[in-house]
């Protein structure tokens, strides 16, 4: 982190906000597609949330790599490289004749934005002083607040003219992207070269996680039968992962890191909460389109007060961060969200009326918008310069990994309670004909869901609670050292 900031670091934050933005864009405009896609492809559902899972295990997988790279080799090549990647990307999903080709693209694209996303904190931290972090971290949240906002009102509009205009949209600003983070980022030749990457920590990280999503996915979907041995696997894969983080010289995941315990405790807070919150939007995409028989582009106006919550409050949370510091913020952040699932817990139904809906969304935005930058800066914040990387890595690895959870929990649950037939009316939107005692269980299985959000998002903000006393011992330790050594 620079002391006194880089002297154009309001556009280096325009190149990474651009970038930010455009993600966003691509994730809002596809989910309220979604429908469609399972129409048009003539698909299943396990496809369909293939479409939509293959970008962020994706991104989950790689982004550890990618932030032990950027510390390597520079931030700006592999930033750059990234939205290339994530715009040819963009380029040929609009081509692909089925799902199977549509997943293998969206799998592309999920390595660029992991080149991308995983950067753009760090690149951040590295040109604003202390002082100003969270305020440029929550101009950052309020562009992916924008991109959110506009996302699945753009995608309800450009399905009209066809589905591949989802992916087709980006291309243009994805080239105005890459022109302007190539001018406005700092040319940078790494901080640290000194260590391999840890290939048998990549293969164990990577295929466990796979596989256990994977499982996850069939077994909710299809078959526990097939899907259990495939999460077995899975998690004695992560098992051993962990175990070699402990041994090798240059570890993947830099156990030594979790020390700080401001660092840990606000990466569990953040995982706790994106498990809470991330499958919010997923959920009522089919609430609005399937239950309540709504179009793309009424849903997507629908879906608005979410990321409009987020919007309000993401730039205040930066600076407020800045002048206060973030521990206040964090518990505040998850307790307003779990109270909006809490209401929505209580509340929804297949009648319920759409005031009452948009309320507790606003409420949950708010609450994201609130705690999302000032964890960031905390976390960032917490670590030496030189691991700004792998930080930003880990982080955005655990928000990728709770994201992920959230939505194969979700899908898991809601098919579980539901006739294949029925379900499929549901999720492609076609449910229009179908009485309220066939859509009763979505309805109920989206209740229980809440409850769990509910559940997860009060132990998250128990945590934030917990994480300034218990984060106090570390902080003077840390002091006591630095002011001995300056000494």
């Amino acid at each position: 982190m620079n002391p006194e900031g880089s002297a154009n670091r309001w556009w280096i934050l325009s190149a990474t906000g651009l970038g930010a933005l455009t993600a966003t864009l691509n994730s809002g405009t596809l989910i309220i597609a979604l429908p469609v896609l399972l129409r048009e492809l003539h698909t299943n559902l396990l496809s369909l949330i293939w479409i939509l899972l293959a970008y962020n295990l994706t991104q989950t997988v790689l982004v550890m790599n990618v932030g032990r790279l950027s510390d390597m080799f520079g931030r700006k090549q592999l930033y750059v490289g990234g939205f290339v990647l994530f715009t040819l990307a963009s380029l040929l999903a609009g081509f692909t004749p089925n799902a199977a080709a549509l997943i293998a693209v969206r799998i592309l694209q999920g390595v660029g934005g992991a080149f991308m996303i995983a950067n753009s904190g760090a690149i951040v931290a590295d040109a604003f002083p202390r002082r100003e972090l969270g305020l440029a971290l929550g101009t950052n949240q309020m562009l992916v607040a924008l991109g959110l906002v506009l996302g699945p009102v753009l995608g309800g509009w450009l399905v009209n003219f066809g589905w591949h205009w989802v992916f087709w949209f980006n291309v243009p600003i994805g080239v105005l992207g890459v022109f302007w983070a190539w001018r406005m980022l700092r040319q940078d030749g790494g901080l640290d070269r000194r260590d391999p990457i840890d290939y048998p920590g990549n293969l164990t990280y990577g295929v466990g996680l796979a596989l256990a999503v994977i499982g996850l996915s069939i077994g909710g979907i299809e078959s526990w039968s097939l899907g259990l041995p495939l999460i077995g696997i899975g998690l004695a894969l992560l098992a051993v992962f962990v175990l070699l983080q402990t041994r090798v010289k240059a570890p993947m995941l830099d156990l030594k890191l979790f020390q700080y315990a401001s660092f840990s405790l606000g990466n569990l807070t953040n995982f706790l909460g994106a498990i809470s919150r991330q499958s919010l939007n997923f959920l009522f995409v089919f609430y609005f389109q399937g239950a309540r028989g709504m179009d793309p582009i009424t849903a997507g106006i629908a879906l608005a007060p979410i990321a409009g919550g987020l919007l309000i409050t993401a730039p205040f949370a930066g600076r407020l961060a800045d002048r206060y510091g973030s521990y206040h913020l964090s518990w505040l952040g998850n307790a307003l969200s779990t109270v909006a699932s809490l209401g929505l817990a209580l509340s929804l139904n297949l009648n319920t009326p759409y005031w009452q809906i948009a309320l507790w969304m606003l409420v949950s935005g708010m609450g994201s918008g609130i705690f999302n930058s000032p964890n960031s800066s905390l976390i960032l914040g917490s670590v030496p310069p030189d691991r700004r990387g792998i930080a930003t890595g880990i982080r955005t690895l655990l928000t990728s990994v709770g994201s992920t959870l959230s939505i194969v929990f979700t899908i898991s649950l809601v098919a579980s309670s539901l006739p294949k037939d029925v379900l499929f009316k549901i999720f492609s939107g076609l449910a229009t004909g179908l009485s309220q005692t066939a859509l009763e269980p979505f309805s109920a299985s989206t209740r229980l869901a809440l409850w769990i959000m509910t559940l997860l998002g009060a132990t998250a903000t128990l945590v934030a609670l917990l994480s300034h006393p218990l984060a106090r011992p570390t902080q003077a330790k840390l002091a006591s050292e630095k002011q001995r050594v300056e000494g």
